[in-house]
This record gives structure tokens, sequence and C-alpha cells, in this order.
């Protein structure tokens, strides 16, 4: 057994040398991606298209893997071109050298406005970096550094990819990058220094060329010639305050009126501080050759108005504060505030007196009780002006949150009528009548619920904007709608129409307290309407709707009968409200009926009971006459349907749902819903005495009455007519209201709409809501007005990507307010774009303001001035024609020369202070301050390590700022034979 267990014990021993250690593991993963991405073999594209960099499209896909519990993050970043064909051109080009060294030297990409910074450095249009994953991780020893460079060369050879592979190191801030580039028996090293300082030798052109030569170490004399691109960026901060045309608004002026004041209904627009912060002017010489210029650091030919090529970049200003943003922003943050109006304006000036007058609300009750005072002392505008001076009383004149100044303006601005002693009965705005020329403002309102631009609706939202943001925020805003809420009650009460509303009922495509103002209009209407037949009633005895009307004969000898039949069913249609606990207001009534009975004596009218006499006859009905006795078919007077808010229907829908599909359920809902079709044929029936159903149905619902053309006995076609099919339906609701209807004409009916309680109803829903609510309500009109002051402001400007951005935002707006409770970060986002656009506009007035795009004498100039602006706005840096010597490069230099002249009036000391090195001083001219950034890219081809090497692509580049220098260099050598 001993001799067997020996071989076992020896395979447990055996050391496996094949285990992969961790290095080994992260190479063969980095391969592993390079395979997936499918970098291996040569791909070569077609050459670079002057500028593509920027026009292009870049895309990146990215993977994550790791070394040992180290995470990294590899990115592939490619430029996307159309696939050329080349496949025929492989065989012959197997050695040709790896597509990113060819770009190396391609020089239609030099200094790209917008791009990866490697593009820039380097020229690259596809690249592979490896980076920590994590954003605080970095790469800090020189150990770990090579470890990764090692494991990128092993890689590479191992998978004949071509693309080249970066690595970051140190810091991420640092942006070093060290890499490799392989192809069939070549390589190319990138590396970099980054430092905070510049050493003096290498501020100049001279310094780097030696720096380059003696990193390539070409053993070939002479060299062969140096290609270089040169780029000085000068920034221009003192745009000198004049050029700067917007002034913040006058808030002492907003009430007096004076010019430049903030009109009431007017929204601002504008950045109150200059958008635009910089102007960077690059002054590029892209191809020059060593020996042509001289530049070191007792000289320089770079003269920045010699410069070939000049563009321009502007820098906006971080968040620049926009006024019509500000003003939309503040109002939406009022959404978010809980207080009531009681809370925000102190302790309810009802409570004081609790003695005499509880609430507002109890009015009405109070006004029924029955009570040993006279009647008149406790109608409701009595308690209204009482309460109104309790209020003044209460706050005290100086702590009132709006002064009355400010308060009669924006009173006046709303209530224009108020202005005359008494006020105009015309509900309708004089523009609301007028055709509204453009369709697109018209639907705008449509498209986001909110009330046209003329109405008053519209007027109160723009008001308590500027309230919020003028005149005493929050406060000031309960404090308008106070006096807004007396008003409305005060004009009810008084029956003065309110002005700034269409007629008609309720637009149900307005927002809801838009919709509540009509309602109280329209109660406002018909309250009007019965008062002013009261007093025609008094005087001339005659009755509402049918002076004037054809077949009006007012017979009313059977009016005892009547009543006597319908019971309560012809209470006073004058009478207050539909509730129990109705009361009539009797003197009116009897005085009413007497005057009746009287005239119709006095006119002789036979008293008949068995023929009732007509009654509410509008006009006749065509040649129709009645199928029984063939008299005239008449029109009659009708009550119009009640008018209805969204609210109101909602509440009418859910209750009508309530009833269930049941047959109890089912006939309630019909009767609910058959109100005005009962006041209808009440109305029909007192105006057509002797009528049948069928009558009614040919003048209310002619398709329900089918007509057949037949031959009688005598052999004569005559037209027989009977009742549509759903009209003989057993228990037909049409038949049972026919049946129970009585020939009451419609100014003795129930009122169909109880003008008194809506309009009850409609001010309680005023008086209650807290500022929060009244936001909510008018914001969609409040956005609709930033959207018609941008659009405005736009038309002036003319900026084409601001038209699309400005219809996107309408769709957006449209979707998001069109649904009730819009959610806050959908607003947000609204309003943000509106702001964006604010900003956009501002720049270009900026901008033309700098460039003085409206002092051109010359139409041309004018017109590739203003064309040069709009490109400034849309582009990340736009050329300059003529460089220089152009009209655009003329403007630009002298705004550079007024900024010098402004900056040497400071103490001498101080300008050398300012001025840095003496090399900065060196580059000084007069007109331009030193370069805040220089960069060169310096290009050869030459063999290396060996002068019988191929001759490969050698690059570097340099960017030296103020507080950083930077070298990337790329520098290719033949691997054949070393």
């Amino acid at each position: 057994m001993a001799a067997d267990s020996e071989p076992e014990s020896e395979v447990f021993e055996i050391t496996d040398f094949t285990t992969a250690s961790e290095w080994e593991r992260f190479i063969s993963k980095v391969e592993e991606v390079l395979n997936d991405w499918k970098l291996i073999g040569n791909s070569l594209g077609k050459p670079l298209e002057k500028g593509i960099f920027t026009s292009g499209a870049w895309e990146e896909k990215s993977d994550e893997i790791s070394f040992a519990d180290f995470r990294f993050a590899v990115t592939h970043h490619y430029l996307v071109q159309e696939s050329s064909d080349k496949e025929g051109k492989d065989e012959l080009l197997e050695d040709a050298i790896p597509q990113s060294m060819q770009d190396l030297l391609c020089m239609n990409n030099d200094f790209p406005p917008r791009a990866h910074c490697l593009v820039r450095w380097y020229g690259l249009r596809e690249f592979v970096v490896i980076a920590p994953a994590a954003h605080s991780d970095a790469v800090l020893s020189e150990s770990k550094c090579s470890l990764l460079l090692s494991s990128v060369s092993i890689a590479l050879g191992n998978t004949g990819c071509q693309v080249p592979l970066f690595v970051q190191i140190h810091h991420k801030w640092r942006r070093l990058y060290v890499g490799e580039c392989q192809g069939p028996g070549v390589r190319t090293d990138f590396e970099m220094v980054h430092l905070r300082k510049v050493p003096n030798q290498y501020t100049h052109l001279s310094g780097l060329l030696d720096i380059f030569k003696s990193k390539i170490g070409c053993p070939l004399t002479p060299l062969p010639p140096v290609s270089i691109a040169i780029r000085f960026t000068y920034v221009l901060q003192d745009w000198q305050q004049y050029f700067w045309p917007q002034q913040p608004p006058d808030i002492d002026a907003l009430v007096g009126g004076e010019v430049g004041g903030l009109e009431f209904g007017k929204l601002p627009f504008g950045a109150c501080e200059d958008p635009i912060s910089e102007l960077h002017l690059a002054t590029t010489w892209p191809h020059l050759t060593e020996g042509i210029i001289v530049d070191n650091d007792v000289y320089s030919d770079l003269d920045p108005i010699q410069a070939p090529h000049w563009s321009v970049r502007v820098r906006k200003a971080d968040n620049p504060q926009c006024l019509l943003g500000d003003f939309v922003s503040e109002f939406f943050k009022i959404c978010r505030r809980k207080e009531s109006t009681d809370e925000i304006l102190g302790r309810s000036p009802f409570e004081e007196e609790g003695r005499e007058i509880t609430d507002i609300t109890h009015a009405l009750s109070k006004l029924t009780e029955p009570a040993p005072v006279p009647i008149h002392k406790l109608s409701v505008s009595n308690m209204v002006h009482t309460a109104k001076k309790k209020i003044q009383k209460h706050r005290g004149g100086e702590e009132s949150p709006l002064n009355n100044d400010v308060l009669n303006t924006i009173l006046l601005f709303l209530f224009p009528d108020a202005a005359s002693e008494k006020p105009v009965d015309a509900a309708p705005s004089a523009d609301h009548n007028k055709p509204l020329t453009e369709s697109e403002e018209y639907n705008l309102y449509n498209q986001f619920k909110s009330a046209p631009s003329d109405s008053l609706t519209y007027k109160l939202a723009l008001c308590l904007c500027m309230v919020n943001f003028y005149h005493g925020g929050l406060k000031g805003v309960a404090h308008l709608w106070q006096e807004f809420v007396l008003e409305m009650r005060f004009r009810w009460e008084n029956n003065f129409l309110i002005p700034g509303l269409a007629s008609g009922p309720p637009d149900l495509r307005c927002c809801l307290l838009h919709q509540k103002l009509q309602m109280l209009n329209c109660c406002i209407e018909r309250k009007k309407a019965r008062d002013e037949v009261k007093k025609t009633d008094n005087t001339t005895n005659t009755y509402p709707g049918n002076s004037g009307k054809i077949g009006d004969q007012l017979g009313s000898d059977n009016l005892k009968d009547t009543d006597k039949e319908k019971g309560e069913v012809g209470k006073s249609w004058d009478s207050w409200s539909d509730s129990e606990e109705e009361f009539f207001e009797c003197l009116s009534d009897t005085e009413d009926l007497k005057g009746n009975g009287q005239e119709s004596n006095k006119k002789g009218g036979p008293k008949d009971m068995v023929n009732l006499k007509p009654e509410g006859r509008l006009l006749q009905h065509g040649k129709l006459t009645l199928l029984h006795n063939g008299e005239p078919l008449y029109i009659p007077v009708t009550q119009e349907p009640a008018p209805m808010t969204e609210d109101l229907l909602e509440e009418q829908s859910e209750v009508l749902a309530k009833l269930g599909t049941s047959a109890e359920g089912a006939h309630l809902r019909a009767r609910m819903q058959s109100a005005c079709l009962l006041s209808d044929m009440e109305s029909f029936k007192a105006a057509n005495p002797g009528c049948s159903l069928e009558d009614f149905v040919r003048w209310y619902s002619p398709r329900d009455y089918i007509e057949e053309e037949v031959i009688d006995e005598k052999g004569n076609v005559v037209l027989k007519g009977e009742l549509s099919a759903r009209m003989k339906i057993p228990s037909n609701m049409w038949v049972e209201a026919w049946e129970t209807a009585k020939p009451i004409p419609a100014r003795r009916q129930r009122r169909l709409f109880d003008d008194t309680r809506e309009a009850e109803k409609v001010l309680h829903y005023l008086a209650v809501q807290k500022p929060a609510d009244l936001a909510r309500h008018l914001l969609p009109c409040v956005i609709h007005a930033a959207v018609l002051k941008v659009k405005e402001e736009e038309s002036l400007e003319n900026i084409s990507s601001v038209k699309k951005i400005i219809k996107q935002i309408i769709s957006h707006s449209s979707k998001v307010l069109h649904f009730p409770n819009p959610e806050d970060k959908k607003l947000e986002e609204i309003i943000l774009q509106i702001s964006n656009v604010e900003a956009t506009i501002a720049r270009a007035r900026s901008l033309k303001a700098k460039f003085g795009t409206e002092k051109c004498e010359q139409e041309e100039e004018k017109e590739d001035l203003e064309r040069f602006v709009s490109c400034l706005l849309e582009q990340p840096e736009v050329l300059v024609i003529g460089a220089g010597q152009g009209h655009a490069g003329g403007i630009i230099h002298k705004l550079f020369v007024n900024a010098q002249k402004a900056a040497t009036t400071g103490p001498p000391e101080d300008e050398l202070k300012r001025m840095g090195s003496p090399e900065d001083r060196r580059q000084n001219s007069s007109d331009f301050p030193p370069p805040a950034g220089r960069e060169l890219i310096l290009r050869t081809t030459v063999p290396r390590p060996a002068p019988y090497s191929k001759a490969l692509p050698q690059r570097m580049y340099s960017v030296l700022t103020k507080e950083d220098f930077r070298l990337a260099g790329a520098f290719s050598s033949d691997t054949s034979f070393f």
C-alpha cells in the first residue's frame, strides 16, 4: 500500500508554472477588448478633409477591465467616416505605415475649435484610452506607469492593432497621457511634458526647435526642414461699459410712468449684465518653414496684424441674470408656498369685531335670517365695504404691502372702465372683437390653456408677476388678489360687467380661473337683464323677452288656474335660487300678475278657460302648421342652457357616473339630463296651445319625424308623418317629459341657471384661493406671455437657431400645460428653455452693439457683419474674412486698441508686473496685449534611429499659457533592425 500511495502524493505536489499572474491577465483583457472592437490590422481611411474634426461626428465605445482590484475604463474614440474601398490596394500596401502615423503630418485640421485634447495635440482620427475608472483614482508612481505602458506595448504587439493606445497617468485634471502606436516594423511613442512654470528658453520658436531636433536625434546633416504652424490667442475682457445697451429697469419710474419705466402688462426683457464675458482672437500662421521667420528671446516677426488667418470665438457669461427668466421663475416659486392669503396678510380682519359680522361668506345667511334690523343695512355690498374699511384699519396705511399709488395704477390698468364715474357696460374688450391677424397667436392660448392676450386674466397674471418681483413679493400678491376679489363682488352686486372678457359661456379652452370670471360675467349679464325687465315691467307692464316679437298676444286670464295646476313649478322666474329655502320678491310678483290681468282686460280678451291663450312666442316657424288644428307653428322664447365651467362639468359627470347602470339609475340620469328639454317643452306648449308631441318633435328634432308620400282613398298623393322608432319606445323619456310638461312660458319657469347661486359660488371660489393656487392657475398665462415676448424680441434680431428653439418650447409647453397639475420638474424645464432663449437674444444684441452693425453705412458691409455675429452665436469658432485687413478684423483691432489704452493708464510698475516675463514684454505691441495662449506644431519626416532607417513622421505640439506649459511629442522610429 505504501508503494501504491507514493505516486499519488507526487501528483498533489505538482506545481503548475503556467498559472497567469495579475499582470498577464490584465494584458489578456486588453487584447480581448481590442479583438471585440475589431481594431486589428491596418485600415486606411480617406485623407482628412479640412475642418472635419469639428464638423464630423465623433463616437465612442467603453468597457471596463481591472488590474487586480484596480478598475480601468477603456474607451475607443473615433471619427465616423464612410468606409473607403481600398481592398484592392491592401496587398500592395502591406508594409504601409499605420493611418495614425500619416495623420500626424496632416495640416488640414490644426487647432480644431472643439475636439478631444488628444485630437488637438496629435491630430488623430482614432485612438483608445485606458484611464482609472473612478474619478478620484490616479496612477501616480513611476513604476506603475512603466508597467501600464509595457502592458499596452505587449497587447499591441500580440494583437497587431494599429490604433494608438494611450494610458492616462497622474491626476485627471493634468490630462497627462503616454501611449504607443505599432505598425509593421514601425513604432510611434507618444510622450508628454506638463509644467506649471515655463523655462525661459522655451517661450519662443527657436528654443522649441532646439528641443524638437535634440529629441529626434536624427543622424542626418543637414536636417530636413521643419514645417511649423503657429497660433497666438488674444483675450479681450475689458469691453468698456458703454458697449452694453441693457439698462436695469427703473423701479421708481414704474408708477410715475416716466420714460424708460416698465409699464404694467409688459414683461421686461434682456440681461442685467453683459452676457458675453470675453472675446478670444486666434491669429494663425498655418504653413511656415524653419528659416522663414525669426522668433527668439530678442525679436519676433510674429505680428498678429500680419497673420494670414484670424478666427474669433466668444466666451459666454455663466448664467447671466436675465430679467424675463427671473420674472417667470420668481412667480413659479409662489406655487410651492403653503400660506393662505389671511396668514400672509396677518390675522384675518374679520375676526376683530366678531360680534357684528363673523365672516363674509355668511353674508347671505345674515340677509335671510329674520332680524329686527331694517334689511337695507344688511345688504351684501354694505358688509363688503365695512370689511374693506376694517382691512385698511387693521393694516394701517404704512403697513400695507402695496402702496396706494401702485395699487391704483394696477386697478386702473385691469379695470379701465373704472376711470369714468360710472363703469361702462361693454363687457368684451375692444381688441377681442377685432379679427386676429395671426392664427398662430390665436391658437397659442388654446394650446397652452391660458387666456387670450387681451383678457383680464392675462393682464392680472402679468400684474401679479410684477407685484411679486418689484412690489412686496408674496405679501403684495396676496394684497392685490384680495383687492381683486373685492372688486369682483362689488361688480356683481352693482350689475357692472367685468371688462376684458369675451361674452358668452365660459371658454373651456382657457384656464379655470378665466372660466370662473366668465361665469361671473354670465351671472351679472342675467341679473342685469332681469333687473332691467323689472324696471320696464313696473313702468310699461310688458313681459321680458316678448316685447317687439312676432305673435305677442299676452293674455293671461288663465294664470290663476295654470298656477294651481302646476303647483310649485310655476315659481317666479325672478326668485333668488332653486334651493328649498326659496323666498320670493312677493311685491314685484303680485304687481306683475295684477298688471297682466288688468292689461288683458283692457284689451278685452275673452276669458276662455278651455282654450289657453298663447304666451311667449318668438316668431312663426316657416309655413309649418300644427297637426291637429292647422294653426301656424310658433317658435317659443326659451331659456338659455346653464353655462358650465370645466370643474362643474367634471362634477356633473362624476354624479351621473355614480348613478350606475341599473334601470333606476339610468332613469334618474335621464331625468337629470332632460331639465333643459322639459323647459323647452313647457315653453312650446305655452306658445302653441293645442299642440302635440309630434309638433314639438318637428321643430326640436326634425330627424325624429319621418314623412312618407302615400296615396289616400281618393287616389291623391299626400304626406303622412309619424314619429321615429326611438320616439315610440315604451316609457320613452320624451313622452314622459311631454306628459308632465305644463304650458308655462319661459319667463315663469323655474330658472335653469340660477345666477345668484352660481355667482356666490364663484365669489367664494375666488376668495378661498391661496397665492400658490393662484400662481398655478395663472402660470400658463405667464408662460404664454413670456413666449410671446421672446417671439417679439427674436423677430427684431432674426436668429434662425432661436426660431427653432421657440417652436420646440411651444410644442413642449402645449403638451405639459394642457393637462391639469403639471409636474414641477417639467415646468422648470420650460422656464429654463425660455431663459436660455432670452440669454441667446441678449448675446446677439451685445455682439451687434460691440461690432456696431447699426453704424455701417454700406449695406453689403452691414450684411457681412450681421452674418458674422450670427455665426459667432451658433459656431464654436468663426473665421474672420480678410483677417486683420477685413472690415470685421478692423473692428476687432479697434476693440483691442481701446482696451490697451484703458489698461496702460495704470502705474508703470503694475504694468510691468502684469506683463510678466521679458518674453511677454517682447511680444507686447502697443495694439495687442501679450497672447494668453501660444500654440505651435512642429512636423518633419526623418529616418530614426539610423541614417538608413525608414523616413517616418515626427511631430511636437507645444502650448504655453499663463500658468501652464505642455509639450506633446509623437516620435516614430523604425523597429526593423532595432
